[in-house]
């Protein structure tokens, strides 16, 4: 039986050395590419939509890396894709538009799609032509992700879908949407009666995203309402039954990544800049710690990219990180304020500080939402710890 230090381990991991070469070239393009772009519109991150950029990082081959060559992948380790993730939310690219695809839409079709789905769809996403979403949380059921209502029933041709989905980011622009149903209503079966299909937004009727707009007049998120929705047979990933596996997998790669504590990077590099020549010690200590507790998630963020290169499921580990890294990004707002008597701004007016500052404090309390809310985290984590 596996042990809770089987299942909640980070063992040290450093990058291979030999990825410095394509660090810099990674890094050279960024700054060709965005050198128009200003550092207000670069703290919208990983959030920030460019289907022109995308299709540049696919044509560089920087998209579905660790997907199989046949299929138009690079078939590299989950190393050089952390380093490409890396140096782009760094430099705060607009990767938006392939974020989802290329961070676990391929993977779950490379592990379990059918061949059709596999040489159609995941040569879109390593050209950065396919825009992904994806349909798990639901109106009314709360943290608990496997109390979900929408129905997938069986018909003489497919599928047959009721219900709806909310939260679902760039819904209202995806190309495809990877989804868990409820495909057995026997309510013994609350995991076991879940499956996952593959949908085409563009071609599939009856489906409308309604988008919900943020505080900060953004409108990424949107609730998704299917009514006598038919979906082909093949339109199912893997075995029915077994969606509950897969997308819990699939998770591991959604709440381990580096975004979940570089999306506020371009308010802590210009934070330390103003307070640049600071003696301070009170506020110098508290830099410290921020930047102590982003090395410390990045150690963290790296030991699970090296278990997923090693074909294991940290999926516990990768809710520690994810809990951690949303309460270290939704930190620095606040200590942002605290520590420096410029006011955050709307954008067009003030300094850039200001206007990134005012931009992050609106648009952080989302960052609670993606990939799961902390209560959801911390449930998972007692869980898998024993103590719940």
């Amino acid at each position: 039986m596996e042990s809770i230090a089987d299942k909640l381990r980070f063992d040290p991991c450093e990058l291979p050395a030999d990825l410095q070469s394509l660090r810099q070239e990674v890094r050279a393009f960024l700054t060709n590419e965005l050198q128009d772009y200003s550092v207000v519109k670069r703290s919208h991150s990983w959030e920030a939509y460019d289907a022109e950029f995308s299709a540049k990082l696919g044509e560089h081959g920087w998209l579905g890396m660790t997907l199989p060559k046949k299929y138009g992948g690079q078939g590299c380790s989950a190393f050089e894709r952390y380093v490409v993730v890396e140096e782009c939310l760094v430099a705060g690219a607009p990767t938006g538009f392939h974020w989802v695809a290329d961070r676990q839409s391929g993977t779950l079709l490379t592990r379990y799609g059918n061949e059709a789905q596999k040489q159609e769809i995941i040569p879109k996403i390593t050209a950065g032509k396919a825009c992904f979403c994806i349909g798990m949380s639901e109106p009314n059921s709360g943290s608990d992700l496997a109390s979900l209502r929408t129905k997938a029933e069986r018909t003489e041709n497919g599928w047959l879908v009721n219900g709806t989905k909310i939260w679902t980011s760039q819904a209202h622009r995806a190309d495809y949407m990877i989804a868990l149903f409820r495909s057995d209503p026997d309510p013994e079966k609350k995991h076991a009666g879940l499956s996952q299909f593959l949908i085409d937004l563009k071609k599939t009727e009856g489906i409308t995203p309604r988008t919900i707009e943020n505080l900060a007049g953004g409108k990424n998120f949107n609730e998704v309402s299917f009514v006598d929705v038919e979906l082909p047979a093949d339109a199912l990933i893997g075995i029915e039954g077994e969606g509950w596996k897969q997308v819990t997998e699939e998770l591991a790669l959604e709440r381990s990544g580096p975004e979940r504590y570089l999306s506020c990077f371009y308010l802590l590099r210009e934070l330390i800049d103003i307070l640049k020549g600071c003696a301070n010690p009170a506020i110098l200590a508290k830099i410290g710690t921020q930047v102590a507790w982003a090395t410390t998630l990045r150690t963290m963020s790296l030991s699970i990219a090296s278990q997923l290169h090693a074909g294991e499921n940290p999926t516990l580990a990768a809710s520690v990180v994810k809990d951690l890294g949303c309460q270290f990004e939704q930190t620095l707002p606040g200590l942002a304020q605290e520590l420096c008597d410029l006011e955050p701004t709307l954008e067009g007016y003030g300094v850039p500080y200001q206007q990134i500052l005012g931009n992050l404090i609106q648009i952080a309390p989302s960052f609670s939402l993606r990939g799961g809310t902390p209560e959801i985290m911390r449930g998972i984590i007692a869980k898998g710890m024993g103590i719940r």
